[in-house]
């Protein structure tokens, strides 16, 4: 039983080294050399549970473009109400536009009365979205979530 057990190990590893000679294809590791902006306006509050809407446009160097909707929700130790207006992102490792719209994972702090600002990077896989803007409201607290851009 020891032998045969030991054989179909044998032969499971043999297998794993063999795929893990084949070549990668190509398609798949071409360079994400797209770089896009979002500008956007965002409004939301939370008390505990974080919530927000609002809309952009997404830009590409390649030519492409979108309007966006974008959903922020999450949870923490929080408390107020805010809105940003013309807030600005920078998304990059991105081959198309495609690759902009998903979920980004979201952790931050924010605090402000009355002129409220924020800043932070976001991630979703390679993706990276840097977002900057300011607004008005009263917030505290930090909360992690995640940051939503989905197509128009």
């Amino acid at each position: 039983m020891i032998k045969r057990t030991l054989g179909m190990a044998a032969l499971v590893m043999a297998c794993a080294g063999a795929f893990s000679a084949i070549p990668v294809s190509t398609a798949h590791a071409a360079e994400a050399n797209v770089d896009c902006e979002l500008v956007y306006n965002l409004s939301g509050w939370s008390l505990i549970y974080k919530r927000a809407e609002g809309t952009g446009m997404v830009t590409c160097n390649n030519g492409q473009s979108s309007k966006v909707k974008i959903a922020v929700v999450g949870g923490g130790l929080t408390a107020g109400k805010y809105h940003i207006d013309n807030g600005k992102g920078k998304i990059s490792e991105v081959h198309s536009i495609a690759d902009v719209y998903g979920d980004y994972a979201q952790a931050g702090a924010d605090a402000g009365v009355v002129k409220s600002s924020s800043a932070q990077v976001l991630t979703k896989g390679e993706t990276s979205l840097a977002l900057a803007g300011t607004g008005e409201g009263v917030n505290l607290g930090i909360s992690a979530g995640k940051f939503t851009i989905s197509k128009m």
